[in-house]
Formats: C-alpha cells, sequence, structure tokens
C-alpha cells in the first residue's frame, strides 16, 4: 500500500498567493522596465472576471508581459530559486510544515499539487523536501527556452485531479494500492478532496467551508 498526501500550495502551504508575487520579483530582478507593463496585467485580471479569457489565458498574458518571450532554463532557475528561497523563508504557514512533517512520520509520499507553474513550485517544494510536484508546464520553444505558451492544461479544477492520475500511472501507483490524503483551501479542489480518502479543507474560504460541512470534510486552520 502506497501513502500520499497531496498538499494544495497557493494559501494553502503558503500565507499568499505567489503568482503576481513571482512575476513582480522575477521582472524586478531581470528586467525591472517591465514593472511599469504591471497596469496592463491588472486588466488582463479584469478580463478574466468579466470571463473573457480563462486562467490559462490569463498566465500567458501575464507571464509574456513580466518575463518576456523567451528565457532559458537557467534563467528561469535562476528566477525561481530566488523567489523560492525567499518564500520557503519567509511565507510558508508553520501550520503546512508540521502537517508535512506528521505526514512525513506516518510514511506518507508528499505531493505538491497545484495550478502554479512548475518551474518555480518545484523550486519551493523541494526546499520543503516534498517528495514530487503536479503543476502547470510551460511549453518549450526548438532552443530548449521556456515560453509563455503552456504545455497541456492549466492544474486547476478538474484538471488536477486528471493531471494526479495521470502522475500516478506514471509511477505505476495504481489507486487501489494507495490511502490518499488531499489537502486544499479552495472550493475548486472540490474533485480532489471528494477523490482522497481523507479530504481537508485548510485555511478555507467561504464556499469550501459550506461544502466540507456538508461533505464531512475536516476543517484546517494553518494561519
Amino acid at each position: 500500500m502506497r501513502h500520499l498526501a497531496i498538499y494544495d500550495m497557493d494559501k494553502t502551504i503558503t500565507r499568499q498567493a505567489t503568482w503576481t508575487r513571482f512575476l513582480l520579483a522575477a521582472a524586478k530582478r531581470r528586467a525591472p522596465w517591465r514593472l511599469a507593463l504591471y497596469p496592463i496585467a491588472g486588466f488582463a485580471g479584469l478580463g478574466y472576471l468579466l470571463k473573457l479569457t480563462d486562467r490559462g489565458g490569463l498566465k500567458r498574458l501575464t507571464h509574456r508581459l513580466m518575463l518576456g518571450g523567451v528565457l532559458t532554463e537557467e534563467r528561469m532557475a535562476d528566477l525561481a530559486d530566488a523567489f523560492a528561497e525567499a518564500e520557503v523563508a519567509h511565507g510558508v504557514l508553520q501550520g503546512a510544515r508540521d502537517r508535512m512533517a506528521r505526514d512525513r512520520a506516518q510514511g506518507y509520499m508528499l505531493v505538491m499539487a497545484t495550478a502554479s507553474h512548475g518551474y518555480y513550485a518545484a523550486a519551493i517544494a523541494r526546499r520543503l523536501g516534498m517528495d514530487a510536484v503536479v503543476a502547470t508546464k510551460a511549453k518549450r520553444d526548438e532552443q530548449g527556452r521556456i515560453i509563455s505558451e503552456l504545455d497541456g492544461d492549466n492544474c486547476y479544477g478538474p484538471v488536477k485531479l486528471r493531471m494526479i492520475l495521470d502522475w500516478m500511472d506514471q509511477q505505476g501507483i495504481a489507486r487501489s494500492d494507495a490511502q490518499v490524503r488531499a489537502y486544499s483551501d479552495h472550493v475548486s479542489d472540490a474533485p480532489l478532496l471528494e477523490w482522497a480518502d481523507e479530504g481537508f479543507a485548510v485555511n478555507a474560504h467561504g464556499p469550501l467551508r459550506a461544502l466540507a460541512a456538508e461533505k464531512g470534510w475536516p476543517e484546517l486552520d494553518w494561519r
């Protein structure tokens, strides 16, 4: 029997959402003049709220604005490592650290499953001692450089569960042979929490609190 503890990242492990903060930190480090483009990214966010684009489209546009068209793997790793170092030092909730330590001590494999881009989520997960990452992926160009397009779907909502199942298949882990715990702050992860043997609503917003009460999912507050 395999034991998996699957953690969402933003506002579950971290105090705040990370995408915008990563973009601002990366732009400041790589090309400070791009900070002047941030208001355009704000308008893009309004477009998402008005349903003129989806989350994947928003990611593509804001990546392009704040990071540019292409980055080498080495340059992106530098930007991701700098952000992850600061985030793990100051932005990770102690309750999340304690729960991960408890799950690890009980023999669980720690898996981060996040809609955030893998190029910086993996750097955070590595510093937290997590075993695997399931995340949104960026496309590469012919020279292997990272571009703003997504490689596949945005790892969000029902897609996140599908990507976890794909990862399990790649690892040779059968669902029937796995005991799964899942942790998330957001109702978009309801498919994951429902699928898990143990689903936990963590730092939950109102809609997830209501659903957790209906489903009987324990609520945890790590803030």
